[in-house]
């Protein structure tokens, strides 16, 4: 569900990976040079280049795109139709291409629409492929046995908007063969933004030679544009460079085409190599010389900014990730700071969030005139790209607004209801199919009002359009479970809601033990498998700190019980790029770090993550 679509702001407005390529002859313009420039620039070199839009990044692509080579040097692709969902493409070149062994002396059976490609210092490091379709998958598979390749890189999901994008080319269970390749499904695994798949391969006339191969499918590049964040690729590429067994073959890298998303990759690639060893980068010269190699590789000058964007990431934080059981000695090593080494202590990790700038600029709606008495905290407004957007009321203008903001494309973050938008809040859950709220606040905190009680204490009360009736409230260790029954009076349709209110989280300051959260955390998520995983509104006060802490916790959580791994410093400034001060204060952040090590302990048997 994208209700909001997770867009860059920067680049709302362009599209899609272009759908029809064309060959672009030289022009004058690519004698124009842009030069390598120092990883101590690049945030310098980023920012200008983004500034009126991104204006200096599509010269650069412009001028880079007319690198590719004369039209004359691709004959092969010419014999045989290369297209995926109705797209045409001439993008490889004879001195670069893949060649199959030719079977029964047909010269046409050496054919496959792959080149190899460089990466930063090792020679055909890739393969870049299109995408197969369904009559070209033995010789995708047949090029994956002749070439030893123990890695597939796959940047594209089967259907986007509707449309054939790639041939499911592997069996979902068991084994199948194609052409002269037999493929078993050995194991799976999906996680937040990709899937690994693991098979066993054999040629058909080779009774006992087998082949592991292990497909990384990257299922969060969305249907238009580019990622919201580069954190997800980066920590996929981290992935691929593990997985990847030495001295193996090719990784084989496609897309639907196997121009756009699959340059892309393979330049961040060879670029996080060429800052380790040089402390510079050359998009602009890579690009050009893979180009070379295979024509049209970054179709568009949002994919182009992208690698910019994700390479400026990578130099900025570096890799933040841990094991569990590395966990421990990293507490330690952050509450102890040094401040003549290289140790990072806590303070200075969350400063780097701190100093994120708030993109006040893309808070528009929320500061009309007409909204602006319904946040509760001037500070704390949505972002226009990921609002929740309200039915508009006929006649009524603003009635589209409410302070929450889509998180994840899961939760919902927003503010506690204040007593006139109480209305607007049940209007959200019903209109979004929400079936879990969690609740981070009391009403009432030091004698103030936090938020405006929006349930029935007994009975039902009505709100406008909408009728909310108690039906169970039960106390647990640390929170109440308050079962509710939604009704859309018009219509007389009824939801039943679980409220899930967490006690003991002061405002200022953070729970005593971490127990607590894990156990709500856990409630809510049994909640949501039964209920059909609607997005889950999550409030406190102003819909930001505890919010945010929460939010935070369940997607560590989440990964930690799937891979072993956790990453609170990017889970937090993923957050914090979707709303402001999500995750509030350097005690909520230590918070998060200390939750994890509970859980841990808790079920202290590593092996239960891995």
């Amino acid at each position: 569900m994208s209700p909001a679509g997770m867009i860059n702001p920067l680049t709302v407005s362009s599209l899609t990976e272009q759908q029809t390529v064309v060959l672009l002859p030289r022009s004058p313009s690519a004698s124009k040079t842009y030069f390598p420039i120092p990883v101590d620039h690049l945030e310098e070199e980023y920012r200008l280049r983004s500034a009126d839009d991104g204006k200096l990044f599509r010269e650069e692509y412009n001028v880079s795109a007319a690198s590719s080579l004369p039209y004359d040097t691709c004959y092969s692709g010419l014999k045989v139709e290369s297209n995926v969902s109705g797209v045409k493409v001439q993008s490889h070149y004879d001195h670069s291409r893949v060649v199959l062994t030719q079977l029964d002396g047909n010269p046409c059976s050496d054919y496959v629409n792959a080149s190899y490609i460089d990466g930063f210092t090792e020679k055909n490091k890739f393969i870049a492929a299109q995408g197969p379709k369904e009559d070209t998958t033995a010789e995708f598979w047949r090029m994956i046995w002749e070439q030893k390749v123990a890695t597939v890189v796959m940047l594209t999901n089967l259907k986007e908007r509707k449309e054939d994008k790639c041939y499911q080319y592997w069996p979902d269970q068991g084994c199948w063969t194609y052409g002269n390749v037999r493929v078993a499904v050995e194991d799976f695994t999906v996680l937040v933004d990709y899937t690994i798949r693991k098979f066993c391969i054999q040629y058909v006339s080779t009774k006992k030679c087998f082949c592991d191969v292990t497909q990384l499918h990257f299922t969060s590049w969305p249907d238009f544009g580019v990622p919201f964040s580069p954190i997800g690729m980066l920590k996929f590429l981290k992935k691929v460079k593990v997985v990847n067994p030495p001295f193996a073959g090719p990784i084989v890298v496609h897309c639907s085409a196997g121009v756009g998303r699959t340059g892309t990759f393979i330049v961040i690639d060879a670029m996080i190599d060429m800052m380790h060893a040089e402390q510079k980068v050359d998009v602009f010269g890579f690009v050009s010389k893979i180009r070379e190699q295979r024509s049209q590789l970054i179709q568009t000058d949002m994919q182009y900014s992208f690698i910019y964007q994700a390479l400026l990431e990578y130099y900025l934080y570096g890799d933040t990730e841990l094991d569990v059981s590395s966990l421990e000695g990293h507490l330690h090593k952050l509450h102890n700071t040094f401040t003549n080494g290289d140790r990072v202590g806590l303070e200075e990790e969350f400063k780097k969030l701190t100093n994120m700038r708030i993109m006040k600029e893309n808070m528009r709606t929320g500061n009309l005139p007409a909204n602006m008495k319904k946040n509760r905290v001037l500070q704390i407004i949505p972002y226009d790209f990921n609002r929740v957007i309200l039915s508009m009321r006929r006649g009524q203008e603003f009635t589209d607004y409410i302070n929450a903001s889509f998180i994840d494309d899961y939760f919902i973050a927003t503010q506690g209801p204040l007593q006139h938008t109480v209305e607007d809040f049940w209007r959200m859950v019903w209109e979004w199919k929400c079936h879990s709220i969690v609740m981070l606040t009391e009403l009432q905190e030091r004698e103030q009002d936090k938020c405006c009680q929006y349930w029935p204490t007994e009975e039902s009360v009505t709100y406008g359009d909408y009728t909310v009736e108690l039906k169970g409230d039960t106390l647990c260790d640390t929170f109440s479970l308050r079962d509710l029954v939604l009704t859309f009076v018009p219509e007389k349709q009824t939801r039943v809601i679980r409220h899930f209110h967490f006690h003991g989280w002061p405002e200022v300051g953070i729970p005593a033990e971490g127990k607590g959260m894990i156990d709500i955390i856990a409630s809510v998520q049994r909640q949501q498998q039964q209920s059909g995983n609607h997005p889950i509104v999550v409030h406190c006060s102003a819909g930001a700190g505890r919010t945010g802490t929460f939010i935070a916790l369940s997607n560590i959580l989440e990964r930690v019980k799937a891979e072993g791994l956790l990453d609170v410093f990017q889970t937090v400034k993923s957050l914090r790029m979707q709303r402001p001060h999500m995750v509030q204060t350097v005690e909520q952040y230590d918070f998060c770090y200390r939750v994890v090590q509970d859980f841990v302990d808790i079920f202290s048997d590593y092996a239960n993550f891995k």
